[in-house]
């Protein structure tokens, strides 16, 4: 394996081992975790708004363009086909929608968990090439799995997880140390 393979994959390791654990704040870190609910009239704006406030105030303010649009499309995932668990569902309430934000010096974790258990569908390769979408009419262009890969797009990697109690967290991860993104 050459040198810049193993560097790449020690990466990867590396945030991977930080997905599981808090966020030290004497090292930088910071964590929020916030619940909103399906049905309400302003889920996703809710969404973007606490992306946007919890990104400038950890110093990761160049990311809230593309975090926003991508909370945005997770919590209309989770509005538009999520279905809760049979033992999740209690009559007369709503889905709820957890939202999770972990910063590092190096990454930005975001979790968007709902209580369907069922795997999310995300997209592998592309159906069209990047040159040729931007002359395609939108008729053409696939009519569900947008917003994950829009997401793929944005994020640096972009993966799901079961939930114990039932459920799932779909998780994207951003690279602040990638070129053109700065970290504070």
């Amino acid at each position: 394996m050459d040198a810049a393979k193993t560097k790449h994959l020690s990466g990867e390791l590396e945030a991977y081992a930080h997905w599981f654990v808090a966020p030290d704040p004497a090292a930088g870190g910071q964590f929020l975790a916030v619940t909103l609910f399906a049905e309400s009239d302003n889920t996703a704006r809710v969404a973007r708004e606490v992306t946007a406030v919890f990104l400038r105030g950890a110093g990761a303010g160049e990311l809230v363009d593309d975090a926003q649009l991508v909370v945005s499309e997770l919590v209309a995932n989770v509005v538009n086909h999520t279905v809760p668990d049979r033992r999740l569902a209690q009559p007369g309430s709503c889905r709820r929608i957890d939202l999770t934000f972990k910063k590092y010096p190096k990454w930005v974790f975001l979790g968007v968990a709902d209580e369907d258990s069922t795997p999310p569908l995300l997209p592998v390769g592309d159906a069209f090439p990047a040159s040729l979408v931007g002359g395609l009419s939108e008729a053409v262009l696939p009519d569900s799995g947008r917003g994950l890969l829009i997401a793929q797009r944005l994020a640096t990697s972009v993966w799901w997880s079961p939930e114990e109690r039932g459920g799932k967290t779909v998780w994207c991860r951003f690279d602040l140390d990638r070129p053109g993104v700065c970290s504070a």
